[in-house]
């Protein structure tokens, strides 16, 4: 954890790389920081995409795109620490959307979730790269 999952309509796979999303939003996650310390540990940062092959966006009357990320993350953070991440990564999705922003209808929605996990097991060789 944490994780953010880009679920985008599949009109967009042809226009933007979503793989260079992921990579900018996962780099926008390293780089944050409360206290002097990484508020998302590198190990633990996954950035997936899906395209949706099948969706209904508004009315059906035009070519409309959207996108949702949802991250999703542990409790304990602050809200002025959720905030920050929030408003980092969102800025991070519009510079990388700004050129189809132009060209065409889309929309975009950043979510955040946390809380108590009913049940987390973890099992990664990946963690103790990054001490």
């Amino acid at each position: 954890m944490p994780h953010l999952v880009v679920l985008y309509t599949d009109n967009l796979e042809q226009e933007t790389d979503m793989t260079a999303l992921c990579r900018s939003l996962a780099d926008v996650m390293r780089a944050q920081h409360d206290s002097g310390e990484q508020v998302f540990p590198t190990g633990g940062t996954r950035v997936f995409a899906y395209p949706a092959r099948h969706y209904a966006v508004a009315d059906g009357q035009r070519d409309y795109a959207f996108v949702y990320l949802n991250l999703r993350m542990g409790y304990g953070r602050s809200d002025a620490v959720k905030e920050r991440a929030g408003q980092a990564l969102l800025a991070c999705a519009k510079a990388h959307f700004a050129p189809l922003f132009e060209r065409r209808l889309i929309g975009l929605t950043l979510q955040i979730d946390e809380g108590q996990e009913v049940y987390n097991a973890k099992h990664s060789n990946i963690h103790p790269l990054f001490p």
